[in-house]
């Protein structure tokens, strides 16, 4: 079987026409499915009898075609009330995280793109479990729709932010995530702005080359945390594939091919990485790149012993990068009530179902 959530447009468009139905009738249907978040396709009154019969012919129970539809397994919301998160599960049994974070007149959705991570940040809870699967293009896209669905189900407003940013490293899933992007960027359908997307990544060197290439419309986030090649490398394992000089040096190509700004990730670790030294290596290696940099606070693991940086330390590091001319933001830590760190929803429900199952002592 085959996830109407797996195909673009034209792929749909495609396979309705192969099926003896109009191109109009592929406009309807993914208006249903994109737009509309449908979680099921019989006996909607909206569909014209052709498409009516289509979809009960091939949605239902032993039919070509399904819609990912993950289920609840938690749903959490910070005491503000401005950060909600669901850990999602999969069809076959994993689970995931998405984060939905409010602000004034705006949403934002954190999606995940893998069921676990191969980067192995030490200071990630994802990182600390291991990879397990690449998710699928629909198993993307079906995390947003949920998003919409609560945002509607709520009355909210609508969602204008999207970042891959979540569990999982996105361009060691980059065809999965391109193809996601493909379909949630299409105006005849949840048509979230290109400008409006982020791609967050470690460090992976071929992807970051990939998107210079394709001249891809999505902003680039690159998780630095570190401008020292071997500090770097025992915080961020990846960068032992791709050293950090190749990591600039592929962060400069794609700014020259695309003129586009990149967002430098910086996760404040007090004592590690948070001293006006580090901040004048920060902006040294930076240098000539159009750049700007957002600031962490640390999100705190079990997994991880460091600790956040006090807010006058954070302060003190921007001052330096300001006076460097480097553009800097200190991010708003939000939803630790809630671990909407990536990975610690997850990794917090596996050990409550560790801790039921184990014998008493």
């Amino acid at each position: 079987m085959t996830s109407l959530h797996d195909l673009p447009y034209p792929a749909l468009e495609r396979a309705l026409v192969a099926d003896g139905l109009r191109p109009a009738h592929a406009r309807a249907l993914w208006q249903a499915v994109h737009r509309e978040g449908a979680t099921q396709l019989t006996e909607r009154p909206d569909f014209s009898p052709p498409l009516a019969r289509w979809a009960a012919e091939h949605t239902g129970a032993g039919g070509r075609y399904f819609l990912d539809a993950p289920t609840v397994a938690a749903d959490t919301a910070s005491s503000d009330g401005l950060t909600r998160k669901f850990l999602l599960r999969l069809a076959d049994g994993q689970t995931i995280e998405t984060v939905l974070m409010g602000y004034t007149g705006r949403s934002t959705a954190c999606v995940s793109t893998q069921a676990g991570c191969a980067m192995g940040c030490v200071f990630c809870a994802t990182g600390q479990m291991g990879f397990v699967r690449h998710l699928r293009a629909g198993e993307i896209v079906a995390q947003v729709l949920h998003v919409q669905r609560t945002l509607r189900a709520r009355g909210a407003a609508r969602l204008r932010n999207l970042v891959l940013m979540g569990m999982g490293e996105p361009l060691h899933n980059a065809d999965a995530v391109l193809t996601a992007l493909e379909i949630l960027t299409d105006d005849r359908g949840a048509a979230l702005a290109p400008g409006r997307v982020t791609i967050s990544t470690v460090g992976v060197v071929p992807g970051i080359l990939r998107l210079a290439e394709e001249k891809r419309a999505f902003n680039l986030a690159v998780s630095l945390h570190s401008a020292d090649a071997a500090e770097r490398a025992a915080l961020v394992p990846a960068s032992r594939r791709w050293p950090l000089a190749e990591l600039i040096a592929a962060c400069r190509a794609y700014g020259a091919k695309t003129g586009r700004r990149i967002f430098f990730e910086w996760t404040l670790i007090a004592g590690t990485n948070d001293s006006p030294a580090h901040a004048e290596q920060v902006a040294a290696l930076l240098s000539g790149i159009y750049a700007h940099v957002n600031l962490i606070p640390l999100n705190p693991t079990d997994g991880f012993s460091g600790a956040a940086t006090a807010g006058a330390a954070a302060r003190e590091f921007q001052r330096v990068l300001r006076e460097r001319g480097l553009p800097s933001t200190v991010r708003q830590r939000r939803g630790i009530d809630v671990a909407a760190g990536c990975g610690q929803l997850r990794a917090e429900k596996a050990r409550a179902v560790a801790t039921t199952l184990s014998p008493s002592q």
